[in-house]
């Protein structure tokens, strides 16, 4: 329910100017022996729970805390770890002064002090010119990560991320597929994908699906905020995933090389270089991936280069100018139905040699950030994408109503030359947007407050166009217009999109204990599809009746405001207690809506989708030994988007109706090590317990047979647990992963006999479970990692794609082996 009285009320208090100052604590974190200033240390205040980096003059400055004795813990990787107690009264500057350590630390040393000091698996209540109190949020720390890195597998990145649904990819990570309490996976389209804070999907409202993600590698950490990220980040129901690029080193130059081989002919290199010369800091890497792919046809070959070139103009104030290029070609081997997936050459099957998938991604953006004073930050980020992704297959014919689209033979003349021209579809993503954000510190009465404002313009023009590819087999994306003028699937559009958003946060520290955030967003959303396309009736008996071109040139203009309210209730430093909740929304993806698919067509009249997202919990640690967080969520849709069949037995993709989904969360990761007492520095056993139990339902709908049904998407049990182990410079992990059934279609349909003429295409994802092993170990500069995963060679699936790379069943890989060799220089 939206009270336009209450929205107007939360604005104005949020709005609140400051009012006094606040206790900050500075220092200065210096070497003993010399007294030279140590850059980036990383000093934490354990009461507050904030973490700082020391700037290049070794100077710090933690704000908005309260009186009292404060624990200080101080790191750098150089030096011994400083521990202290500052008693504040008013401001305070101080000097911290770090011994150096006798001999060099290896990389999995350092890991396990920062993992003991350090193991944040949350964001902090402010994190530069952000707001996540009272937030669901999470983050995955990437130098602690012990898994298959080289081909981004995602089951063992997010391993320790609640509730995610993945669809497996058979591309060695080139594509993330990840959703959750009830979000299709496909391309993270749910989630606002962001990297060092800035989108970087193919159209954040047109078209938010996610076809370049970074590699592993590359990563120093990936954050993910639920639903509530609406209000900062973007509409999505699915909420943030922001991938967070590693640092630049601090001496001048560093080199990483890693080389990695694997099963099905994988090759992965990748190879960094990052370093520090006065004001001057960079990091880049080149990363070339190829491999054959565990079914025939189904090779990949991609180039991913990424720079991040940042100047220090003064202590205050610095630019960081980064850009993207990812090129990849992939074959794509085609679906599969149940029977064959339950056959004995379910992995050696392909009923597709020709189709193709190629992805042309660059990617740009200029980070300002400001230092106003000790209390206020400015930063402003202009970002832009100039990118294709051009797909060409015979996916089968769609005038064959009454034939299975998997099981339609790619028919070949004497020749050797195909019959079918195959389905081309070419589409060109040319936008730009500026995001700026002010954060400041202040007082509110004789209480602490910390407010968020910002803005965001958002500017796209894209295309799309489908219609006859050639009739050849290799990895041609020209259209074939003349050879087949008559062609059924046919479209030319452009999107021309516009978004202008204002946003707020402001926390309000009630006592030193309970903090309240509101917060609001305004929308002004105007999409536009301007083309046309092919239009043909075919009934039941497949008599096609040609009706000519039809123009579509649509405007849709909507402005909204959403709101949110977030709750912290924090009595001691390892305990907190959170609530949050927030309206949410997702526009219609036009630059979807005019792609014809031989397994569904589109509802001319589908509009945008409406909700809430709602979490609770409790979170933190006890006696050092056990870091925890359970929570509740409840999700509703409110005219949430699937496919139907209407009166003429066709799927129909449209608004279903209402759903509410609900569930219980919960994360606990167990020191054991710390548990028997054995010595931190030289072991590691630690065993971590993940797990959502998810109930949905359909409360209302127009359609037949969905009232009462599940939602799509939604396995009643996701559990994932494991073991991360080691001893001095030997690391493991063991980790088992369950899903139970899913369904795909909102009619709940099962597992398909081989009489239903779209088998493979709907139906329920049986339940599987897997088992990973990896192993790492550090020699001096060398670091060699190796593992199995699908240690017991699983048949399973996480898909049925209803069009691309299927459409059909899209198995996931059986057993199968990396090694990674890397050497630091």
């Amino acid at each position: 329910m939206r009270l336009k009285g209450f929205k107007l009320a939360i604005a104005g208090v949020l709005m609140a100017g400051p009012l006094m100052a606040q206790l900050t604590l500075t220092g200065t974190v210096i070497e003993a022996e010399s007294g030279k200033p140590i850059g980036k240390a990383e000093v934490y205040d354990r009461n507050s729970s904030q973490l700082v980096s020391t700037n290049k003059s070794g100077m710090f400055s933690i704000n908005n805390l309260q009186p009292g004795v404060h624990q200080i813990v101080v790191m750098s990787l150089e030096y011994q770890t400083q521990k202290l107690e500052v008693e504040l009264t008013a401001d305070l500057e101080i000097t911290i002064i770090m011994e150096a350590f006798q001999q060099e630390l290896s990389e999995v040393v350092i890991s396990r002090k920062r993992e003991e000091i350090f193991a944040l698996n949350r964001l902090q209540p402010v994190e530069g010119t952000a707001i996540y109190a009272g937030k669901k949020s999470e983050v995955v720390l990437l130098d602690q990560l012990v898994g298959n890195a080289a081909t981004n597998n995602a089951r063992q990145i997010y391993s320790q991320v609640v509730g995610l649904n993945i669809y497996e990819s058979i591309d060695a990570g080139l594509q993330l597929n990840v959703g959750g309490r009830g979000l299709d996976p496909n391309r993270t389209s749910n989630f606002n994908t962001r990297q060092n804070g800035y989108d970087i999907s193919a159209d954040v409202l047109g078209y938010p699906e996610s076809y370049y993600t970074p590699p592993a590698e590359a990563l120093s950490e990936i954050q993910v905020v639920r639903g509530a990220a609406s209000l900062q980040y973007g509409t999505q129901f699915g909420g943030l995933i922001n991938f967070k690029m590693k640092q630049p080193a601090e001496k001048s130059i560093e080199l990483i090389s890693r080389q990695s081989i694997g099963s099905f002919g994988l090759f992965n290199s990748f190879n960094s270089m990052s370093g520090t010369v006065g004001n001057f800091s960079y990091y880049t890497y080149f990363n070339y991936k190829t491999g054959d792919g565990f079914r025939p046809n189904a090779g990949f070959d991609s180039k991913n280069y990424f720079g991040s070139f940042g100047y220090a103009f003064s202590e205050n104030t610095s630019a960081t100018f980064e850009f993207t290029s990812l090129n990849y070609l992939a074959q794509q081997p085609g679906g599969l139905t149940d029977p064959w997936f339950q056959s004995d050459s379910a992995y050696t099957v392909s009923n597709r040699s020709r189709n193709w998938f190629e992805v042309n991604w660059k990617l740009y953006a200029l980070k300002l950030e400001h230092k106003l004073s000790s209390r206020s930050d400015l930063s402003l980020t202009l970002f832009g994408l100039n990118a294709e992704r051009n797909a060409v297959g015979f996916r089968g014919d769609p005038r064959e109503l009454n034939t299975n689209p998997i099981l339609q033979e790619d028919e070949q003349e004497s020749d050797g030359s195909f019959i079918y021209s195959r389905d081309l579809i070419r589409g060109q993503f040319r936008n730009w947007g500026a995001e700026a954000r002010f954060l400041t510190r202040y007082a509110f009465g004789k209480k602490d407050a910390v407010l968020l404002i910002g803005s965001k313009y958002y500017h796209a023009n894209n295309t799309s166009r489908q219609g006859p590819g050639s009739r050849g087999a290799g990895a041609d994306f020209n259209f074939a217009t003349s050879e087949n003028p008559d062609y059924v699937n046919q479209s030319d559009f452009e999107f021309p999109n516009r978004n202008l958003a204002f946003f707020g946060e402001n926390i309000f520290f009630i006592n030193h204990q309970f903090s309240i955030t509101p917060g609001f967003r305004y929308e002004f959303i105007r999409t536009a599809s301007r083309g046309s396309y092919n239009v043909e009736d075919i009934d039941l008996a497949r008599n096609v009746t040609p009706l000519g071109d039809s123009t579509d040139n649509r405007t849709f203009e909507r402005s909204f405001v959403l709101l949110g309210l977030g709750l912290s209730y924090a009595p001691s430093d390892n305990f907190e207690l959170y609530a949050n909740v927030s309206e949410n929304y997702r526009s219609v993806t036009f630059s979807d809506i005019r792609i014809t698919n031989p397994t569904f067509s589109i509802d001319p009249n589908i509009r945008d989708e409406e909700g809430y997202t709602f979490d609770m919990g409790v979170r933190g640690k006890w006696q050092e030994l056990i870091s925890y967080d359970i929570g509740v969520f409840s999700l509703f849709y409110n005219d949430r988007i699937g496919v139907v069949f209407d009166d003429r037995a066709k799927r129909v993709r449209g608004n279903i109706g209402d759903a509410l989904i609900v569930g219980l969360e919960f994360f606990t990761d167990w020191n054991l090590a710390k548990t028997l007492k054995l010595s931190t520095n030289a072991y590691k056993l630690n065993w971590f317990v993940n797990g959502a139990l998810t109930e949905s339902e359909y409360l209302k709908s127009d359609d037949n047979n969905v009232e009462g049904k599940k939602v799509e998407f939604i396995p009643l049990v996701n559990l994932k647990t494991g073991l991360r182990f080691g001893y001095k410079n030997l690391l493991g992990s063991f980790q088992f992963t369950y899903l139970s059934e899913q369904y795909t279609d909102v009619e709940n349909s099962p597992i398909p006999d081989e009489s239903n003429n779209r088998n493979g295409i709907i139906g329920e994802i049986p339940a599987y479970n897997i088992m990973d092993f990896s192993l790492s170990y550090v020699i001096n500069r060398f670091k060699v990692e190796t593992g199995i995963n699908n240690l017991t060679d699983e048949k399973y699936f996480t898909r049925r794609a209803t069009g691309y790379p299927g459409p059909g069943i899209i198995p996931s890989e059986p057993r199968n082996y990396y090694l990674t060799v890397q050497v630091r220089f």
